[in-house]
């Protein structure tokens, strides 16, 4: 059965939506998934969470969705081939993979999200994901190297909480860190940026059940509250990035490089110790005065000096 995405053209309109992803920094495309696609993925969500109609009968029956605003995340595999499959759908690894520039794609990260009106405040700051998908930070000069991907398996309208984002140009002088704009990513980053600095300028990312929404991991954006009555709202998140030489493990360091415990670590550690988590080495051609300056931020206490040999030239955002 054709899917959504290769009815509608993805793979000869490529260039549209590759022009969207590198001149904005995201895409919107409607009608990703077939009605076939959709509708099984659909059922498929009640193995995991709880129907709407039964959550709002008895909120306190569900208590575990309340306890924060991540509590509705659940990691991959799932119960469900009709979820599993849509981490690899091929529309979507053809598009990841002509925005990517390979085909030896690297899966790195995927989780359902489920979100219910009034089990918690959904509202954020603006931020940008990239802290806890990277050691270091994006290198400017360079493509972007990772592609997150949220599959829609809900309506999202405007009361739906849907995601704000903020067009790649616009947000393209704000410092990379801190990665949040008001600096509550960790105990150890300050404020620069005031609440709803981008508030005349965010894009609310709203649509149908089965729209896909990609975006680079260095887009400013934020969660938003869900003031629709009795609203609920379901994604599938598939992240991805290209292989390189180290390809085996089983943690991925990023996941929890937000906390002080991982900065600290970082801090105090050799450029040698620092290489064994993935870190790049002293010489790696990912230096420059950019990602030198930036890293530097987020590991403020970190002597980079070593870095500085046979630093690659680059354009200095610093």
């Amino acid at each position: 059965m054709e899917t959504g995405a290769g009815a509608l053209g993805l793979h000869g309109g490529a260039g549209f939506f590759l022009s969207d992803l590198r001149e904005r920094g995201f895409l919107v495309f409607e009608g990703f998934l077939s009605a076939a696609e959709l509708v099984a993925a659909q059922e498929a969500l009640w193995q995991h969470y709880p129907r709407p109609e039964e959550h709002f009968a008895d909120p306190a029956a569900h208590a575990w969705l309340s306890t924060s605003q991540w509590a509705g995340l659940i990691r991959a595999p799932w119960r469900s081939c009709n979820l599993n499959r849509l981490m690899f759908h091929p529309d979507l690894l053809d598009l990841v993979e002509r925005f990517l520039g390979s085909a030896d794609l690297r899966f790195y990260d995927a989780e359902l999200w489920g979100k219910y009106a009034g089990a918690v405040d959904y509202e954020q700051q603006h931020h940008r994901d990239f802290a806890n998908h990277t050691l270091v930070v994006p290198k400017r000069s360079d493509p972007a190297t990772q592609l997150q991907n949220w599959i829609r398996l809900s309506d999202v309208g405007p009361d739906d909480g849907p995601t704000k984002v903020v067009l790649l140009s616009v947000a393209e002088s704000v410092p990379y860190w801190p990665d949040t704009l008001d600096g509550s990513a960790n105990e150890y980053v300050t404020s620069y940026l005031p609440p709803g600095a981008f508030a005349d300028q965010e894009v609310p990312v709203t649509g149908p059940a089965g729209t896909l929404f990609s975006f680079r991991t260095d887009i400013v954006h934020r969660g938003s509250r869900m003031t629709a009555e009795r609203s609920a709202r379901f994604a599938l998140l598939a992240h991805y990035d290209v292989w390189g030489p180290r390809w085996t493990g089983r943690v991925g360091w990023a996941r929890d490089s937000n906390t002080a415990e991982w900065g600290d670590l970082i801090e105090r550690a050799t450029p040698r110790e620092r290489s064994v988590f993935g870190f790049p080495a002293p010489g790696d051609p990912y230096w420059d005065e950019q990602t030198l300056a930036d890293t530097q931020a987020r590991y403020a206490k970190a002597d980079l000096t070593p870095y500085r040999s046979g630093l690659s030239t680059g354009i200095d955002f610093g």
